[in-house]
């Protein structure tokens, strides 16, 4: 039993440890200091329920429906591309980290932005829903419910460590340069995935 927990654990911090638009999202509000327990604790919520979804067989629904694929991608691409444009546009901008700067998003922007880019990225359902899902599924209960759980353990233990980790890196962003490359990389980062969603959803039309 627990190296079926200790699978779903390895699995999961695998999918959730590459570079993607959620973890470039919380590692840039995570410098900035913003909501830094509040937006990794959505994340994970939210990956926590997406696993449930998998591991309880949604994945195959969601699969096989082109509408709903097709929906999901072109709206999670026009996010995608939306989110990277601000973050350009913020590199453009320049700016600096200081101790008592003002502009701290409010609780609620902070939990609409996270749920967005979050909620709003096809491959995040791809991950939880679809890959996770179907591995568990070659468990027998309870080792499929072991598995889901050690791939939930593994987001919340990612996402606040990348999120309070970057904390840690604040008095680099003291300098113009540091938040024109971190912005740039976000940008880049979300238009390389919603180029990838595009390419998906044109090649199922």
């Amino acid at each position: 039993m627990e190296l079926t927990f200790l699978k779903g654990m390895a699995t999961g911090g695998g999918l959730i440890l590459a570079i993607g638009a959620q973890n470039a999202f919380v590692l840039s509000q995570g410098v900035r200091k913003n909501h830094i327990l509040v937006i990794p604790l959505i994340c994970a919520l939210c990956d926590a329920v997406l696993i449930s979804l998998g591991v309880m067989g949604l994945g195959k629904v969601i699969a096989s429906s082109r509408i709903l694929s097709l929906a999901t991608g072109i709206g999670g691409a026009v996010f995608l591309f939306w989110y990277g444009a601000g973050a350009f546009w913020s590199a453009y901008g320049g700016g600096r980290l200081e101790p008592d700067q003002a502009g701290k998003p409010s609780l609620k922007s902070a939990v609409l932005a996270t749920l967005a880019v979050t909620l709003l990225n096809p491959h995040v359902y791809i991950d939880t829903i679809i890959l996770l899902g179907s591995l568990a599924g070659q468990f027998q209960d309870p080792g499929r419910m072991l598995f889901g759980a050690g791939a939930m353990t593994a987001s919340f233990i990612w996402f606040f460590t990348l999120s309070i980790g970057a904390t840690l890196l604040a008095p680099l962003f003291k300098r113009e340069i540091s938040w024109r490359i971190l912005d740039s990389s976000v940008g880049l980062v979300m238009w390389a995935i919603g180029l990838s969603v595009l390419r998906d959803v044109l090649a199922r039309l």
